[in-house]
């Protein structure tokens, strides 16, 4: 893992890069050490997480750089829409995550919106989402925590981020129970 607060190098490395973006506490951290899993990134019996976890939002507070297996990067980027801290610090990640996402030096194969499905894309995703539209972005929505749902609340709240999403992908997941992860896994990994 590579913690990175601003310009790198290892953004115009050939390897391909998957970026996750997504609001604070919505399970980027969570979403990464459920698709990869212990001990790909850190050696053969290896088990510890890849992405650092906390129950508070806003942990993630650099870059975090992954290399797997000598193929590609995962990019976990701080989440948006965090709260607490100081002005100067929210605008600061915010500048952060532009920097990278929206620099025309830095490629990324591909970008993985994460939302919390219960609440749906908030007026901060939608920003985003519209941002990751307009550059254009090639880019899916991750809908994580539907382990949190009913079936009615599933099946409504699906729809509704759906028909918002339109041409982009929608993957229904859950990080913790580790529900949808094979049909996300082949869209990312092939």
């Amino acid at each position: 893992m590579r913690g990175i607060v601003g310009e790198d190098d290892i953004f115009v490395d050939p390897l391909p890069k998957i970026a996750f973006i997504g609001r604070s506490n919505v399970g980027k951290s969570s979403l990464i050490n459920a698709l990869i899993g212990p001990g790909i990134a850190h050696g053969k019996g290896a088990s510890r997480e890849l992405a650092r976890t906390s129950p508070k939002p806003g942990y993630t507070r650099q870059i975090n750089v992954y290399l797997i297996n000598d193929s590609f990067h995962l990019v976990d980027l701080p989440g948006y829409g965090f709260a607490t801290g100081s002005k100067a610090s929210r605008e600061q990640m915010g500048d952060l995550i532009h920097s990278y996402l929206f620099n025309p030096n830095y490629e990324q194969e591909k970008v993985v919106m994460i939302i919390d499905a219960n609440i749906g894309l908030t007026d901060k995703d939608m920003s985003m989402f519209h941002e990751l539209a307009h550059f254009p972005k090639n880019f899916i929505v991750v809908a994580n925590k539907i382990d949190k749902m009913n079936q009615s609340e599933y099946h409504h709240k699906l729809a509704e981020i759906k028909v918002i999403a339109g041409a982009h992908p929608v993957f229904p997941v859950s990080a913790t129970k580790k529900t949808g992860l094979d049909t996300l896994t082949t869209e990312l990994f092939g």
